[in-house]
Protein backbone atom coordinates (compact mmCIF):
# COMPACT_ATOMS: atom_id res chain seq x y z
CA UNK A 1 0.00 0.00 0.00
CA UNK A 2 1.39 3.34 -0.89
CA UNK A 3 2.45 5.65 1.95
CA UNK A 4 3.06 9.29 1.24
CA UNK A 5 5.19 12.20 3.05
CA UNK A 6 4.46 15.57 3.00
CA UNK A 7 8.17 17.71 3.39
CA UNK A 8 8.82 20.79 4.39
CA UNK A 9 11.76 23.04 3.17
CA UNK A 10 13.74 25.36 5.36
CA UNK A 11 15.71 28.68 5.27
CA UNK A 12 17.22 29.18 1.74
CA UNK A 13 14.87 28.22 -0.37
CA UNK A 14 13.92 31.57 -0.98
CA UNK A 15 13.35 33.86 -3.96
CA UNK A 16 11.41 36.83 -4.94
CA UNK A 17 8.32 35.85 -6.12
CA UNK A 18 7.21 33.00 -4.53
CA UNK A 19 3.93 31.93 -3.68
CA UNK A 20 2.19 35.16 -6.40
CA UNK A 21 1.05 32.60 -9.16
CA UNK A 22 -0.51 30.21 -6.59
CA UNK A 23 -2.27 33.02 -4.45
CA UNK A 24 -3.61 34.59 -7.47
CA UNK A 25 -5.37 30.97 -8.60
CA UNK A 26 -6.52 29.86 -5.47
CA UNK A 27 -8.25 31.74 -2.60
CA UNK A 28 -7.40 29.63 -0.15
CA UNK A 29 -3.83 30.15 -0.45
CA UNK A 30 -4.46 33.96 -0.85
CA UNK A 31 -5.82 33.79 2.34
CA UNK A 32 -3.07 32.35 4.08
CA UNK A 33 -0.88 35.50 3.08
CA UNK A 34 -3.68 38.21 3.95
CA UNK A 35 -3.60 35.97 7.81
CA UNK A 36 0.05 36.67 8.00
CA UNK A 37 -0.83 39.99 6.96
CA UNK A 38 -2.71 40.57 9.72
CA UNK A 39 -0.87 38.67 12.35
CA UNK A 40 2.61 40.12 11.68
CA UNK A 41 1.44 43.38 11.18
CA UNK A 42 3.21 44.03 8.07
CA UNK A 43 2.90 43.14 4.08
CA UNK A 44 4.72 39.93 4.17
CA UNK A 45 2.62 39.14 0.85
CA UNK A 46 4.46 42.05 -0.96
CA UNK A 47 7.77 40.75 0.02
CA UNK A 48 7.37 37.21 -1.12
CA UNK A 49 5.57 38.32 -4.21
CA UNK A 50 7.94 41.40 -5.17
CA UNK A 51 10.32 41.95 -2.12
CA UNK A 52 14.22 43.18 -3.06
CA UNK A 53 16.32 39.89 -2.10
CA UNK A 54 18.26 41.72 0.56
CA UNK A 55 14.98 42.65 3.01
CA UNK A 56 13.94 38.97 1.95
CA UNK A 57 17.13 37.01 2.71
CA UNK A 58 16.79 38.80 6.27
CA UNK A 59 16.74 35.68 8.73
CA UNK A 60 13.98 37.11 10.37
CA UNK A 61 12.25 37.95 6.98
CA UNK A 62 13.10 34.65 5.67
CA UNK A 63 11.45 32.58 8.12
CA UNK A 64 8.05 33.35 8.43
CA UNK A 65 8.41 34.52 4.61
CA UNK A 66 8.57 30.75 3.45
CA UNK A 67 6.66 29.39 6.26
CA UNK A 68 3.49 31.36 4.75
CA UNK A 69 3.81 29.77 1.30
CA UNK A 70 4.17 26.72 2.57
CA UNK A 71 1.26 26.65 3.87
CA UNK A 72 -0.68 28.18 1.34
CA UNK A 73 0.17 25.99 -1.12
CA UNK A 74 -0.46 22.77 1.90
CA UNK A 75 -4.10 24.66 1.92
CA UNK A 76 -4.79 24.06 -1.75
CA UNK A 77 -3.77 20.55 -1.34
CA UNK A 78 -5.94 19.91 1.65
CA UNK A 79 -8.94 21.47 -0.40
CA UNK A 80 -8.43 18.94 -2.86
CA UNK A 81 -8.89 16.51 -0.01
CA UNK A 82 -4.95 15.22 -0.51
CA UNK A 83 -4.00 14.15 3.11
CA UNK A 84 -0.33 12.95 4.03
CA UNK A 85 0.66 9.59 5.97
CA UNK A 86 3.78 11.40 7.83
CA UNK A 87 5.44 14.77 7.76
CA UNK A 88 8.55 16.52 8.22
CA UNK A 89 10.38 19.58 7.77
CA UNK A 90 14.14 20.81 7.55
CA UNK A 91 14.59 23.01 10.37
CA UNK A 92 12.29 25.83 9.64
CA UNK A 93 10.52 23.73 7.90
CA UNK A 94 9.49 21.42 11.08
CA UNK A 95 6.87 24.23 11.91
CA UNK A 96 5.32 24.26 8.57
CA UNK A 97 5.03 20.22 9.09
CA UNK A 98 3.37 20.69 12.61
CA UNK A 99 0.82 23.13 11.02
CA UNK A 100 0.26 20.44 8.22
CA UNK A 101 -0.32 17.77 11.21
CA UNK A 102 -2.94 20.54 13.24
CA UNK A 103 -0.02 20.45 16.26
CA UNK A 104 -0.24 24.49 16.16
CA UNK A 105 -1.74 27.03 14.22
CA UNK A 106 -0.91 29.33 11.35
CA UNK A 107 -1.19 32.01 13.43
CA UNK A 108 0.87 31.17 16.30
CA UNK A 109 3.29 29.63 13.62
CA UNK A 110 3.62 32.77 11.45
CA UNK A 111 4.19 34.75 14.40
CA UNK A 112 7.00 32.82 16.48
CA UNK A 113 9.26 31.88 13.68
CA UNK A 114 9.43 35.78 12.88
CA UNK A 115 11.11 35.84 16.64
CA UNK A 116 12.76 32.30 16.09
CA UNK A 117 14.59 34.51 13.23
CA UNK A 118 15.31 37.10 15.01
CA UNK A 119 16.64 35.16 17.94
CA UNK A 120 19.02 33.53 16.04
CA UNK A 121 20.43 36.68 14.51
CA UNK A 122 20.59 38.21 17.94
CA UNK A 123 22.25 35.36 19.28
CA UNK A 124 26.41 35.99 17.81
CA UNK A 125 27.37 39.45 16.20
CA UNK A 126 27.73 39.07 12.23
CA UNK A 127 30.80 37.72 11.51
CA UNK A 128 31.34 35.69 14.47
CA UNK A 129 29.95 32.60 13.63
CA UNK A 130 29.94 30.66 10.21
CA UNK A 131 28.74 27.77 8.19
CA UNK A 132 30.32 25.50 5.40
CA UNK A 133 29.20 22.76 3.52
CA UNK A 134 31.61 19.69 3.42
CA UNK A 135 30.67 17.73 0.02
CA UNK A 136 31.78 14.02 -0.17
CA UNK A 137 32.55 13.05 3.39
CA UNK A 138 30.53 10.86 5.96
CA UNK A 139 29.34 12.12 9.23
CA UNK A 140 31.79 10.27 11.05
CA UNK A 141 34.94 11.67 8.80
CA UNK A 142 33.14 14.97 9.31
CA UNK A 143 32.82 14.83 12.93
CA UNK A 144 36.63 14.17 12.71
CA UNK A 145 37.09 16.97 11.30
CA UNK A 146 35.65 19.19 13.72
CA UNK A 147 37.40 17.17 16.63
CA UNK A 148 40.60 18.40 15.29
CA UNK A 149 39.89 21.91 14.18
CA UNK A 150 37.00 22.85 17.33
CA UNK A 151 40.13 23.64 19.70
CA UNK A 152 38.21 25.82 22.67
CA UNK A 153 35.43 27.14 20.51
CA UNK A 154 32.43 25.93 18.70
CA UNK A 155 32.50 23.43 15.67
CA UNK A 156 29.85 21.02 15.54
CA UNK A 157 27.70 19.10 12.46
CA UNK A 158 24.73 21.47 11.81
CA UNK A 159 22.81 19.85 9.10
CA UNK A 160 23.36 15.93 7.79
CA UNK A 161 21.14 16.37 4.71
CA UNK A 162 22.17 13.49 3.02
CA UNK A 163 25.40 10.83 1.47
CA UNK A 164 28.41 13.16 0.91
CA UNK A 165 26.83 16.19 2.15
CA UNK A 166 27.43 17.67 5.71
CA UNK A 167 27.40 21.10 6.96
CA UNK A 168 29.86 22.62 9.81
CA UNK A 169 28.76 25.42 12.06
CA UNK A 170 30.68 27.59 14.49
CA UNK A 171 33.54 29.87 15.29
CA UNK A 172 34.41 31.36 12.04
CA UNK A 173 37.77 30.54 12.73
CA UNK A 174 36.83 26.99 13.73
CA UNK A 175 35.01 26.76 10.62
CA UNK A 176 37.84 28.17 8.07
CA UNK A 177 40.13 25.58 10.26
CA UNK A 178 38.15 22.67 9.35
CA UNK A 179 37.76 23.61 5.86
CA UNK A 180 41.92 23.42 5.28
CA UNK A 181 41.44 20.40 6.75
CA UNK A 182 39.05 18.90 4.78
CA UNK A 183 40.60 20.09 2.24
CA UNK A 184 43.73 18.26 3.37
CA UNK A 185 42.09 15.00 3.61
CA UNK A 186 41.14 15.07 -0.05
CA UNK A 187 36.93 16.19 0.36
CA UNK A 188 35.55 16.57 -3.27
CA UNK A 189 34.65 19.84 -2.18
CA UNK A 190 34.20 22.38 0.93
CA UNK A 191 31.47 25.59 0.66
CA UNK A 192 31.40 27.98 3.12
CA UNK A 193 27.85 29.05 2.94
CA UNK A 194 26.28 32.67 2.78
CA UNK A 195 24.52 33.00 5.79
CA UNK A 196 24.17 35.30 8.50
CA UNK A 197 24.69 33.07 11.77
CA UNK A 198 25.75 29.79 12.67
CA UNK A 199 22.73 27.78 13.10
CA UNK A 200 22.03 24.56 14.49
CA UNK A 201 24.87 24.71 17.11
CA UNK A 202 25.82 25.69 20.39
CA UNK A 203 26.78 29.37 19.88
CA UNK A 204 22.57 29.57 19.43
CA UNK A 205 21.89 28.58 23.31
CA UNK A 206 20.57 32.29 23.78
CA UNK A 207 18.27 31.92 20.83
CA UNK A 208 17.17 28.75 22.45
CA UNK A 209 16.72 30.07 25.86
CA UNK A 210 14.57 33.16 24.31
CA UNK A 211 12.37 30.54 21.64
CA UNK A 212 11.48 27.99 24.86
CA UNK A 213 9.91 31.00 26.48
CA UNK A 214 8.17 32.31 23.98
CA UNK A 215 7.21 28.49 22.95
CA UNK A 216 5.69 27.91 26.46
CA UNK A 217 3.18 30.23 25.88
CA UNK A 218 1.53 28.55 22.09
CA UNK A 219 -0.78 25.73 22.72
CA UNK A 220 0.09 22.36 21.13
CA UNK A 221 -2.07 19.66 20.20
CA UNK A 222 -1.26 16.37 19.43
CA UNK A 223 -0.32 15.48 16.02
CA UNK A 224 -3.20 14.06 13.06
CA UNK A 225 -0.35 12.38 11.11
CA UNK A 226 2.99 11.45 13.19
CA UNK A 227 6.28 13.85 12.31
CA UNK A 228 9.69 12.28 12.16
CA UNK A 229 11.50 15.39 14.12
CA UNK A 230 14.88 17.02 12.73
CA UNK A 231 17.07 16.63 16.50
CA UNK A 232 16.16 12.83 16.89
CA UNK A 233 15.44 11.85 13.20
CA UNK A 234 12.18 9.47 15.52
CA UNK A 235 8.73 9.81 15.26
CA UNK A 236 6.64 11.92 17.52
CA UNK A 237 2.71 12.48 17.85
CA UNK A 238 2.71 14.42 20.65
CA UNK A 239 2.10 18.49 21.26
CA UNK A 240 4.34 17.88 24.53
CA UNK A 241 7.21 16.23 22.39
CA UNK A 242 6.63 18.72 19.16
CA UNK A 243 7.11 21.43 21.57
CA UNK A 244 10.53 20.13 22.78
CA UNK A 245 12.00 19.41 19.70
CA UNK A 246 11.06 22.72 18.13
CA UNK A 247 13.20 23.77 21.27
CA UNK A 248 16.05 21.34 21.17
CA UNK A 249 16.18 22.04 17.31
CA UNK A 250 17.88 25.20 17.63
CA UNK A 251 21.36 23.90 18.79
CA UNK A 252 21.34 20.45 17.48
CA UNK A 253 22.08 18.70 14.55
CA UNK A 254 19.12 18.59 11.74
CA UNK A 255 18.97 15.11 11.34
CA UNK A 256 17.66 15.05 7.85
CA UNK A 257 18.50 11.98 6.46
CA UNK A 258 18.05 9.59 8.75
CA UNK A 259 14.56 11.26 8.95
CA UNK A 260 14.17 10.34 5.10
CA UNK A 261 15.47 6.92 6.17
CA UNK A 262 13.16 6.48 8.66
CA UNK A 263 10.51 7.15 6.67
CA UNK A 264 11.37 4.84 3.82
CA UNK A 265 11.56 2.48 6.61
CA UNK A 266 7.90 2.72 7.33
CA UNK A 267 6.93 2.30 3.40
CA UNK A 268 7.06 6.01 2.35
CA UNK A 269 7.07 5.55 -1.39
CA UNK A 270 5.90 9.11 -1.83
CA UNK A 271 7.49 12.18 -0.90
CA UNK A 272 5.50 15.94 -1.91
CA UNK A 273 7.92 19.00 -1.15
CA UNK A 274 5.70 21.78 -0.21
CA UNK A 275 6.50 25.25 -0.68
CA UNK A 276 9.50 26.98 -2.64
CA UNK A 277 12.23 25.37 -4.96
CA UNK A 278 13.45 21.88 -4.81
CA UNK A 279 16.30 21.46 -2.49
CA UNK A 280 14.75 18.88 -0.20
CA UNK A 281 13.87 17.05 -3.54
CA UNK A 282 17.81 17.30 -4.31
CA UNK A 283 18.53 15.47 -0.91
CA UNK A 284 16.01 12.72 -1.31
CA UNK A 285 17.25 11.52 -4.22
CA UNK A 286 20.55 11.22 -3.33
CA UNK A 287 19.30 8.98 -0.07
CA UNK A 288 16.85 6.90 -2.23
CA UNK A 289 16.39 6.50 -6.38
CA UNK A 290 13.26 4.35 -5.72
CA UNK A 291 10.92 6.79 -4.66
CA UNK A 292 8.09 9.07 -6.29
CA UNK A 293 9.21 12.76 -5.42
CA UNK A 294 6.55 15.88 -6.40
CA UNK A 295 7.59 19.43 -5.71
CA UNK A 296 5.11 21.68 -5.31
CA UNK A 297 4.27 25.37 -5.03
CA UNK A 298 3.31 27.00 -8.77
CA UNK A 299 -0.12 26.08 -9.89
CA UNK A 300 1.17 24.02 -12.85
CA UNK A 301 2.81 22.18 -10.24
CA UNK A 302 0.27 21.37 -7.69
CA UNK A 303 -2.37 20.55 -11.17
CA UNK A 304 0.36 17.81 -12.20
CA UNK A 305 0.74 16.55 -8.60
CA UNK A 306 -3.34 16.09 -8.59
CA UNK A 307 -3.28 14.63 -11.33
CA UNK A 308 -0.11 11.98 -10.41
CA UNK A 309 -2.42 11.42 -7.42
CA UNK A 310 -5.49 9.92 -9.21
Amino acid sequence: MSKTAFVFPGQASQYSGMGLETAREFPVAAAVFAEADEVLGFPLSELCFQGAEEQLTLTEHTQPAILTVSVAVLRVLEQAGRRPDYVAGHSLGEYSALVAAGAISFADAVAVVRLRGRYMQEAVPVGVGAMAAVLGADLVAVEEICDVARGEQVLQPANINCPGQVVIAGHREAVERAIERAKEKGFRRTVLLPVSAPFHCELMVPAREKLADRLVDIAFHDLWQPLVNNVDAAFISSGVAARDSLIRQVTAAVRWQQSMEKLLAEGVDTFVEIGPKTVLSGMIKKISRDVRIMAVEKPAEIRQAMAEWE
